[in-house]
């Protein structure tokens, strides 16, 4: 018995030696688990980036999982959700899992940058590792959000529609960027493959190797100690003061410190696990249909802070809010280790730091509930029930008219003002004649643009010409109607051209001419 038990472990010796000698990644590996930090980071405050990390793989197993299931396109995304739910043998928990662990890892994510700014965890070696966790922040909030477009349902739909209106705004590029992301003039099935390859490939494949540097770097560095009141960061000192208190008090990572790591990361997938169990998957809502406007879109929780003061926002400040303070709060977050890379790293004696975190959090709690609640700004109303007022009609000829009984039938008024009554979503109707002209009008009601979706697939040709036609009386008080300057221009500069002279006419035998 104990000759066969020799011969085992005889056995495995000589596979990892085996294994070892060809790959060489075992003993780095083990030397990396148990490199020294100081025993005072053995704390349940320096678990999050790795409960972060193993949500990360909670992700990209079951979003593995999801795809050999899920169908990206137009036709078949949301049909294939259904599926999912309730063909497929705990599909339904599978899709929850994913959804929840997203919420979950945002969440954590953000916990753990909160932790390394009170910190002061970015100064000095490590600034590179804090503009790496930044970039990995924003690429999780773009897993998210990309994540709830695969859902392609009106929620889906909508809120990609009010994203791609937001990057409508963008000066110069603004237009170039919505056909990048939506992959035509309209939302449909390009818009959903540019979207899946985002999801699936490009994202994970980033955050992957984001979070391959990030802890590389954390262990060329080290885990930063705990901050203690008047340990200043020096860069002319402080590398050699770490490595002294690492000699000193340093424990091994694995298994002295990695203990609380793993068990926080499991109640955190414990936690997950519960809340798949109990509230199930998001999702999906109705399927998209553009001619249905009857409808008031939320993000998912981690943007619906953003919903709320979107709701809020006056309209006049809207654009450049939108534009400019996400711009400042990115840039001053890349900044940040870079202007106070040395220092006081304890939050005690940093007090304009824990002022920032409390306002950001509290902000971001009071939005994010009022986001739960808040309607879909600006409101619409339905007004199909309304009669066309009569000083529309009169004059007008039968087609103008059929054109005003389906701007009432398809329900433009839930967006568009028509003399002073109708929704706010859109521009208003009144005087849009002087503004647009035919082919812009056509194209626009065709192939959408902005917040209105396209509809070209929801009105006939007859209708689509009616319509026009009644659009086009629109020019509010006598208005002349809006004209394409560059035609306009083509044709100035054809008339003004240079007429060549006529052949001279040819004579007859006779003399005169024929």
């Amino acid at each position: 018995m104990a000759s066969l038990k020799q011969r085992g472990v005889s056995v495995v010796l000589k596979g990892y030696e085996w294994l070892e000698h060809r790959l060489g990644l075992i003993k780095p590996i083990a030397t990396a688990a148990g490199h020294p930090t100081p025993s005072n980071n053995a704390s349940w405050w320096y678990v999050f980036g790795s409960a972060a990390s193993v949500l990360l793989v909670l992700q990209v197993v079951t979003g593995i999982l999801l795809a050999l299931v899920y169908s990206p396109s137009a036709n078949e995304a949301w049909g294939s959700l259904q599926l999912l739910n309730h063909n497929v043998a705990l599909g339904w928990y599978l899709r929850a899992l994913h959804g929840w662990g997203s919420d979950f890892m945002i969440a954590i994510v953000l916990i753990h940058m909160v932790q390394v700014f009170l910190f002061g965890s970015f100064k000095f070696p490590r600034e590179l590792t804090w503009i790496i966790g930044v970039v990995l922040l924003l690429l999780t909030l773009g897993m998210a959000f990309t994540g709830q477009v695969m859902r392609f349902d009106q929620d889906a739909y909508w809120g990609l529609g009010i994203g791609a209106s937001i990057m409508s705004r963008i000066p110069f590029i603004g237009a170039p960027l919505v056909h990048l992301m939506l992959g035509s003039p309209i939302i449909g099935g390009a818009t959903l493959s540019r979207f899946f390859t985002l999801h699936v490939f490009v994202i994970p494949g980033m955050l992957l190797a984001g979070v391959g540097l990030h802890i590389w770097m954390t262990l060329l560095h080290g885990v930063s100690e705990w901050p203690m009141p008047g340990r200043i960061v020096s860069k002319a000192t402080y590398e050699r003061e770490y490595h002294e208190m690492t000699e000193k008090t340093g424990i091994p990572f694995v298994p002295d410190a990695a203990w609380k790591d793993a068990v926080f990361a499991a109640s955190i997938l414990f936690a997950v696990m519960a809340c798949a169990f109990f509230f199930g998957p998001f999702g999906p809502g109705g399927p998209p249909d553009p001619t249905i406007i009857q409808t008031a879109p939320k993000p998912d929780f981690a943007f619906l802070w953003i919903y709320a003061v979107l709701a809020f926002l006056p309209p006049s400040i809207e654009t450049p809010v939108m534009l400019v303070v996400p711009v400042l709060a990115i840039a001053g977050m890349l900044l940040l280790p870079l202007i106070m890379g040395e220092g006081e790293r304890h939050w005690a004696r940093r007090p304009v730091a824990v002022l920032m975190v409390s306002v950001i959090a509290v902000s971001l709690g009071i939005f994010t509930h009022l986001g739960t609640y808040t309607p879909w700004s600006p409101i619409m109303n339905a007004w199909t029930s309304d009669a066309i007022p009569a000083k529309y009609l009169q004059g007008r000829s039968p087609l103008e008219r059929q054109g005003a009984l389906v701007l009432q039938n398809k329900q433009c008024r839930n967006c568009h003002v028509l003399d002073g009554a109708g929704g706010q979503r859109g521009p208003s109707l009144d005087a849009v004649a002087s503004l647009l002209t035919e082919d812009q009008i056509i194209r626009q009601l065709l192939q959408g643009g902005g917040n209105m979706p396209a509809y070209g697939n929801a009105l006939n040709p007859s209708e689509t010409k009616a319509l026009m036609q009644f659009l086009m009386t629109l020019r509010g008080n006598d208005l002349a109607p809006a004209v394409d300057a560059s035609r306009s221009l083509v044709h100035a500069d054809q008339q003004s051209a240079p007429v060549a002279p006529a052949p001279p006419a040819a004579s007859a035998p006779d003399g005169k001419t024929p």
